[in-house]
């Protein structure tokens, strides 16, 4: 009886292990002499990269550190071919994945939770910031991760917080475009970072309080490139947005869903501005983002006695929370509990949920997630 056991167990080694359930995305594995091993997701080797390499002797020559003796300049050697490795290791390499399971609760098969820090960074967020349907979206994520969850992140997530948001940055600085929600999402974090810094000994802060210094420096950096931000005009001979007709304009500011959006195109005609101010559009944008009995309690009229709808708007934003919309969203499976990027073209064309669903109605068992309701699934 112990032969084919002893057996079984040497084979079950060489064999890929795709994970505790079968769930699971697993891990990816590559076939090699001496049997399977894990591939590992990073940027680039740095054991085998021989460019990395850094000589002892060399270091302590360039470096002046022959002035040590011993133990002392091996120590101060590792720590600047530390710092070196680290600040050639600023390109992310985390797992991007399409979709991931959610667990709250230890099972039989898996043991464990998944927590923010780790959808965050198992989550492919670098390339969903390059859809222009999921860029809001994920700044709207990253907003609320600044305000209430920056403590909760790991280390590994923190900094792979910053790159997305790096990114970003640079992405907004190349097209300019957006650059109004981004100054928001800065302001918060820097408020929040400002916070944490003035009461370290109060709150948790992983890493030394110089990191997260030089962290607070690069964000007022960022905030004074996208204030100096110019926005060149455009030098066109073709048809413009004043060319054409009234209908087709009004038409236009129906479609948009910000108010800062509306009143920001109505300076740039006159046209505009009076179109802009139509008491029809705001009262289609109130009724977008608010509920009737809403208008009943904070019911607004002009002086000929007319229900001033702009005012409205304006007065119930400071009571209720807006409505989200949203090109693109993450998704929830109810049946399977992951939570995935729906690709869109996959799913026309494949019919594809964009994940691997047992379901019989893949359909019926997705559910859109929100910014907040994703922080919310990590919540336990």
């Amino acid at each position: 009886m112990c032969k084919p056991l002893c057996h079984v167990t040497r084979c079950w080694w060489r064999m890929p292990f795709l994970g505790q359930d079968w769930r699971s995305p697993g891990w990816s594995w590559i076939k090699t002499e001496d049997g399977w091993k894990r591939f590992e997701f990073f940027g680039h080797d740095l054991g085998d990269d021989n460019n990395n390499e850094l000589d002892l002797e060399e270091l302590c020559d360039e470096n002046k550190e022959n002035m040590y003796v011993g133990n002392v300049c091996e120590v101060v050697a590792k720590k600047r071919k530390k710092d070196f490795v680290n600040n050639n290791t600023k390109t992310q390499f985390f797992y991007q994945e399409k979709w991931i399971y959610v667990q709250k609760e230890s099972t039989r098969e898996r043991h464990g939770y998944c927590t923010l820090g780790e959808a965050f960074n198992r989550l492919d967020f670098s390339s969903a910031i390059q859809d222009v349907r999921r860029f809001n979206y994920v700044v709207k994520l990253l907003q609320l991760i600044a305000r209430s969850q920056l403590t909760s992140l790991s280390g590994a997530a923190q900094k792979n917080y910053f790159n997305v948001l790096e990114k970003i940055i640079n992405k907004v600085l190349d097209d300019q475009q957006n650059p109004r929600l981004i100054k928001d999402l800065l302001q918060d974090l820097s408020s929040t970072l400002c916070t944490l810094i003035r009461e370290v000994g109060k709150s948790v802060l992983v890493g030394n309080i110089n990191i997260w210094v030089c962290r607070l420096e690069t964000i007022l950096t960022w905030q004074q490139q996208l204030n100096n931000l110019q926005i060149p005009k455009q030098l066109t001979n073709g048809m413009t947005l004043s060319d054409l007709p009234l209908h087709m304009q009004n038409n236009i500011l129906y479609k948009f869903s910000d108010a800062s959006d509306i009143i920001n195109l109505g300076q740039a005609t006159p046209t505009l501005r009076v179109l802009s101010e139509d008491r029809h559009l705001w009262k289609k944008l109130c009724q977008f983002h608010f509920a009737e009995k809403q208008f009943c309690r904070h019911l607004v009229l002009s002086e000929k006695g007319h229900v001033d709808w702009k005012l409205m708007y304006f007065t119930l934003q400071k009571y209720y929370p807006k409505k989200e919309q949203y090109g693109d969203t993450l998704h929830f499976c109810k049946h399977c509990s992951i939570l995935f990027w729906k690709d869109r073209h996959l799913a026309l064309l494949f019919k594809d949920s964009g994940h691997p669903c047992t379901a019989n109605d893949p359909d019926n068992c997705l559910m859109p997630v929100s910014p907040q309701h994703f922080i919310d699934l990590f919540k336990f």
